[in-house]
């Protein structure tokens, strides 16, 4: 037995007894606060959140608003469909991720397996169409071509089709009036985004998941307006998920309706002449390259000189926009964003860019004459120039002796609008220019709105390009380093001496620079509704008006009517003496000018037609055609890129289309019955008293149509006829099957 005393191992003992009684007094402490906090601080926020657990909520997505013509026909507007939707959600709960459920399905609507899993996995850089990108949280359509007998199937079997959804819907439809696509006009619409939601929930305009919204074109202009805003219904559910009663409701606002005034007779016509006028192009010789003609795109606008608003726009290759509906195809999106199709999402009209050729010379002449160069004065017209060392020709090297700047524009002279601009540049002090320049080609072109957006009523629209000073330092400054490089290298080719050059002096305004800037050459680029902009404001006056689609948007109701008026941008820089002299010029190039052998027998005393023609070239491609034009009332420009000569590749285009719009017959009398619009259209059309438009009718009856199903089981027995379910009352039936 040890005699050791036992009390050095008390206050150890003691010492763990207090702090085991410390860690035991921090976790309730800890517990308790914890329990305050849950119960005291926040009990009426977790209380909130524990009530909404017993609340479902349906959303109603509002009915889209059309987008109709300048006399109420509808280009876009609304259809009910039966759509087949999925719930990422409630499929990701399964062990399987949902694979036999969606394998159910698709034997249901006769599909592929793989094509329906496709249509539920969701977008990201490495995941190739078809996917999900809008919000995972929000029922994927996977088809909303489903027949009734399809919809049934899935609706009487819950069991087997958890998750999956058949309820009638509103889908966007773009009817095609008269064979107007209108496709880069319009635009298409998409699935939201979470990001978008996010965003839109600090502009107090807060989105649905269930929303779709404008990507392109008008759809996306008038997004907001045309959207309208979806309803909300919540429900209280038991635990069990039965419906138990209502706990509030809001209520679907239809979107706005959208007039343009886009005329889908003439926008046909349109489309139609360019697509031909194409067509030709390809079959025509270019004996410069030895080879047919590409013809790879192309662009037509209809104007209204008077106020800018854009009657017919078109845009080749193009697209259906229906593509878009119910989510786009994988081989549909690859054709539509595909290199070898040629972007046919590309509105050439606004985003197109090339160097306006001889169409810029009407610029040029009244920049010469704001420069103090004699209106009345007569120029050397010669075969050729020689400026610093280097020959510059006529298009086809024609010489017409001593000419008036009237007649210049008329046969297209080069070397008359060389000897100007070469001379100016002279004045401005040449390759060492004085402290102020004067710069007036280039200034005259940007007071035309050149160089800059129009501010067009449609997104993506770009610049274009005047190469002036600023430009060009600006152009040096980014290269520089790169046509050094090159410098140094031991090639002798014409690029590489170019780039030796440019090394040293690339920011210098040189000779060769400013002469071929006037005759719409070197790196000019527009657009052609650029050139839209600039041919009306010849025709008008002078006014430069902003370009619109939009003329008005009205409410569903029909109570609101807000009216898009023209905006006036801008004058052009010339006095009325100088329009009037380069009005009678450019009616000259139709009777006696360039493009006299296309409008042959045109009623010149009746209807004046104006017209200037453009053959730009292109370094490595084939020129490109330009036919600018306009009478009293419309501007009329087309371009073909690789198409040929302007009057060659544009002029029977454009001729007809002026015919179509005037009732023009072949021996040159008119008839005012076949005119599709001889004059332009300055009212709306006839709103109603409940919103529709009268021309519009087939468009809101297809929004309120119903399904010719046949009659189910009720609620309360006896049947209901689904032949006369409206979308909402159709949505009522599917939530009595799916909780009750």
């Amino acid at each position: 037995m040890s005699n050791i005393p036992e009390t050095g191992r008390t206050p150890r003992v003691t010492i763990r007894l207090i702090i085991l009684q410390m860690i035991v007094l921090s976790l309730l402490f800890t517990l308790g606060g914890r329990l305050w906090y849950l119960q005291i601080r926040n009990g009426d926020e977790y209380t909130e959140q524990a009530a909404s657990n017993n609340v479902q909520e349906v959303v109603q997505p509002a009915v889209r608003g059309s987008i109709l013509d300048d006399k109420g026909v509808a280009l876009a507007d609304n259809e009910t469909r039966l759509v087949v939707s999925a719930s990422r959600t409630d499929l990701l709960k399964m062990k399987d991720d949902g694979k036999a459920v969606l394998t159910r399905l698709a034997g249901v609507l006769g599909m592929k397996p793989e094509d329906v899993r496709n249509k539920v996995r969701l977008c990201d850089s490495q995941t190739p169409k078809p996917c999900w990108n809008g919000s995972p949280y929000q029922p994927i359509p996977i088809t909303d071509e489903a027949t009734t007998q399809q919809a049934l199937q899935i609706m009487e079997r819950r069991e087997d089709f958890p998750g999956i959804t058949a309820e009638p819907t509103a889908v966007r439809r773009y009817p095609s009036p008269s064979g107007a696509t209108a496709a880069q006009v319009l635009g298409y619409l998409s699935p939201v985004t979470d990001g978008e939601i996010t965003a839109s929930e600090k502009t107090g305009q807060t989105l649905q998941r269930s929303d779709q919204i404008g990507r392109s074109g008008l759809e996306k202009t008038y997004d907001s307006a045309l959207r309208g805003k979806a309803g909300v219904t919540r429900y209280q559910v038991d635990n069990l998920g039965r419906v138990i009663g209502k706990a509030g409701e809001t209520k679907a606002q239809a979107g706005s309706n959208l007039v343009t005034s886009i005329d889908s007779k003439v926008q046909a016509v349109a489309e139609k002449e360019l697509n031909q006028a194409i067509k030709d192009a390809r079959k025509t010789w270019d004996k410069v390259t030895n080879s047919y003609y590409k013809a790879d795109s192309g662009a037509v606008v209809v104007m209204d000189v008077h106020t800018g608003q854009v009657i017919a726009m078109a845009s080749a290759p193009t697209y259906d926009n229906n593509a878009w509906v119910g989510g786009i195809s994988a081989k549909d999106y690859a054709r539509l964003t595909s290199k070898k199709s040629n972007y046919p999402l590309l509105n050439r009209a606004i985003q197109g860019q090339s160097a306006p050729g001889s169409t810029f010379k009407p610029i040029s002449t009244s920049a010469a004459v704001n420069a103090g160069y004699s209106i009345d004065g007569r120029y050397a017209c010669p075969s050729s120039m020689t400026i610093g060392g280097r020959v510059f020709k006529n298009f086809e090297g024609e010489s017409a002796g001593s000419i008036t700047l009237e007649h210049a524009l008329e046969i297209s002279c080069d070397t008359v609008f060389y000897g100007l601009s070469y001379d100016q540049w002279l004045k401005d002090g040449g390759t060492k220019p004085k402290k102020k320049t004067a710069d007036w080609f280039y200034k005259t072109a940007k007071q035309f709105g050149l160089g800059s957006t129009t501010g067009i009523d449609l997104p993506g629209e770009v610049t274009g390009r005047i190469p002036d000073r600023q430009w060009k330092r600006a152009y040096y400054e980014a290269n520089k380093i790169y046509w050094c490089k090159v410098a140094k290298s031991d090639k002798h080719d014409y690029a590489s001496e170019i780039a030796r050059e440019n090394c040293t002096d690339g920011y210098v305004m040189r000779a060769g620079d400013s002469v071929n800037y006037a005759i719409g050459q070197g790196d000019t680029l527009v657009t052609p509704i650029q050139m839209a902009r600039v041919y009306s404001a010849i025709a008008n006056g002078g006014t430069l008006y902003q370009p619109t689609i939009g003329k008005a948007i009205v409410s569903a109701d029909g109570k609101t009517v807000t009216k898009i008026k023209p905006k006036v941008t801008g004058k052009a820089p010339d006095s009325q003496k100088t329009l009037k002299y380069i009005n009678q010029a450019l009616a000259g190039v139709v009777t006696s000018g360039t493009a006299a052998w296309r409008f042959g027998g045109w009623p010149q005393d009746k209807i004046t037609l104006h017209a200037k023609t453009g053959t730009a070239e292109v370094a490595g491609k084939q020129t490109t055609s330009w036919f600018t034009t306009y009478t009293k009332d419309y501007a009329v420009i087309m371009t073909i890129s690789q198409g040929g000569t302007g009057s060659g590749g544009s002029g029977p285009a454009v001729r007809k289309i002026y015919e179509a719009m005037y009732g023009v017959q072949k021996d040159g009398s008119i008839d005012n019955k076949k005119a599709l619009l001889p004059k332009p259209v300055t009212k709306l059309p006839k709103i109603n008293g409940d919103g529709t438009v009268t021309a519009a009718s087939t468009a809101q009856k297809a929004q309120k149509a119903s399904f010719d199903l046949p009659s189910v089981p009720s609620q309360g027995g006896g049947t209901v006829a689904l032949a006369a379910l409206t979308p909402e009352r159709s949505e009522k039936y599917l939530l009595g099957r799916r909780y009750w």
